[in-house]
């Protein structure tokens, strides 16, 4: 998957884990997408390392998973990073 396909990718899987974890994580939607980016790249990293299976095919539904799993993972330590303190 080229340079192109990894941004979109990450964009989509930003959405989507907004989408699944909604709330305050400071920085908007654009952030969120930035930070789906990387959590695609970290997904990818954690596929290929414990389960052996990595970020290759753009349509491959364990692509998605693992982009969509980096998200999530991503945006809860950006929540605890960026949480107001009361």
């Amino acid at each position: 998957m080229g340079f192109i396909g990894w941004i979109i990718l990450g964009l989509i899987a930003g959405a989507i884990a907004k989408a699944i974890k909604p709330g305050e994580q400071g920085g908007g939607w654009f952030a969120t997408l930035i930070l789906g980016v990387v959590g695609a790249i970290l997904g990818g990293w954690i596929g290929s390392a414990i389960f052996k299976v990595g970020i290759q095919d753009f349509w491959d539904l364990s692509t998605w998973l693992l982009a969509i799993g980096g998200a999530l993972i991503v945006l809860v330590v950006w929540g605890f990073l960026t949480r107001k303190k009361a």
